[in-house]
């Protein structure tokens, strides 16, 4: 029996600020999970990877990171891992996403 495929996301960190980003619907990349691109089949995850992993000038560590469709119908994290990720470092409290966010 086939395995169900689970909603995916691009995710990988940017090589230079070393953000946490997410690929985008235009294969662009943001640091808002809520705004990547959601895949909805194995196929198109992996072309997706595949585009990510051939930017080496650009971010370092893509992988394929599940996710579901939220209450507000854009993407959200399925795993803690992840859900800690779109939070940000979390060395300082005033530091990265966590600056932008209030009582993070």
């Amino acid at each position: 029996m086939a395995k169900v495929f689970t909603p995916k996301i691009v995710t990988a960190n940017d090589l230079l600020a070393g953000d946490v980003i997410y690929q985008t619907d235009t294969d662009n990349w943001t640091r808002w999970h809520h705004e990547a691109h959601l895949y909805e089949d194995a196929v198109s995850a992996e072309e997706g990877l595949a585009r990510a992993h051939r930017q080496t000038d650009r971010l370092v560590g893509a992988y394929l990171a599940d996710a579901r469709i939220g209450a507000n119908g854009k993407p959200e994290p399925v795993h803690f891992r992840e859900a800690f990720r779109t939070r940000g470092p979390s060395n300082y409290t005033d530091h990265g996403k966590q600056s932008d966010v209030q009582n993070v």
